[in-house]
């Protein structure tokens, strides 16, 4: 059973910005039926109430850092389109305090990027068919990360649903999954809101399903700067409400005591099984 803790409030003052100008805004409804928080976005696909975190936000105790990711949004540039997605589940690993993380035993090639500055992607590759993405935390020689486990996919769905080779039917192969038509005279993008939320847990549901859907691999992204706006790959507020987030132990983790560092967003359908 998880605890339902309370999301304090960020302040994303003096960070960078993506290119502002007049958008439409789409939005979704979370299984309690409440609204969940919007994403301003325009013909471009740019978001401009968008901004990127600073590195001083990962600068910190990644149990804090992941509780505090909850509603951020990790967003992948693909040439002039944004494949983005709300964060709505995270784990947090302590590093060499901790032996369920990849620093417990000290540095390897594999994990230099968790003894190196806060605010990279520490990306690897697990079970020969996925890759993970993590961000690292605390300050540089002291190891720490955040695993990504789950998106609320809200940015791109079509060129997601064609990374992860989806159909409209979920978890079939095959043909992508086509973007609804927009309205007429419209540059907005397409709303998904009538798809079904089993359709739309399979873009970016699981850590594994999250990185193929925004592109991210290893050998591209391992080490990539997640606090500069000029990257294609960062993690950014929109200013969105602070979400009701829920403690809960991590996903199978079985060398680490029992503990309660896994958060997702209350009762968000998007959340990867099991659930809180």
């Amino acid at each position: 059973m998880g605890r339902v803790l309370r999301h304090s409030s960020l302040r994303t003052d003096n960070v960078g910005a993506v290119n502002p100008t007049k958008g439409a805004t789409t939005s979704s409804r979370s299984r309690t039926g409440r609204t969940l928080p919007k994403l301003v976005v325009n013909s471009r696909n740019l978001c401009p109430k968008l901004r990127v975190l600073p590195r001083a936000f990962f600068n910190r105790d990644p149990r804090v850092v992941a509780r505090e990711l909850m509603g951020k949004l990790l967003v992948r540039k693909e040439g002039r389109t944004l494949l983005a997605g709300r964060i709505v589940e995270a784990e947090a690993y302590l590093g060499l305090t901790d032996p369920g993380s990849h620093a417990y035993r000290g540095w390897t090639a594999r994990n230099a990027v968790l003894f190196g500055p806060p605010g990279h992607a520490y990306v690897y590759f697990i079970y020969g068919n996925h890759y993970c993405t993590n961000v690292s935390c605390q300050r540089e020689g002291d190891p720490g990360c955040v695993l990504l486990r789950a998106l609320e996919p809200v940015c791109g769905l079509a060129e997601m649903a064609a990374l992860r080779n989806l159909t409209p039917a979920a978890g079939r192969r095959g043909a992508a999954l086509p973007d609804p038509a927009p309205a007429a005279g419209s540059s907005a993008l397409p709303d998904f809101r009538s798809r079904r939320a089993t359709e739309l847990r399979q873009l970016t549901s699981g850590p594994g399903r999250l990185s193929q859907a925004l592109h991210i691999t290893r050998p591209a992204d391992n080490g990539k700067d997640l606090c500069s706006a000029a990257s294609d790959l960062f993690i950014g507020s929109d200013d969105a409400p602070a979400p009701e987030v829920t403690a809960s132990p991590r996903v199978n983790v079985t060398r680490a005591p029992h503990d309660l560092w896994r958060f997702t967003i209350t009762g968000n359908p998007f959340v990867s099984l099991p659930r809180p």
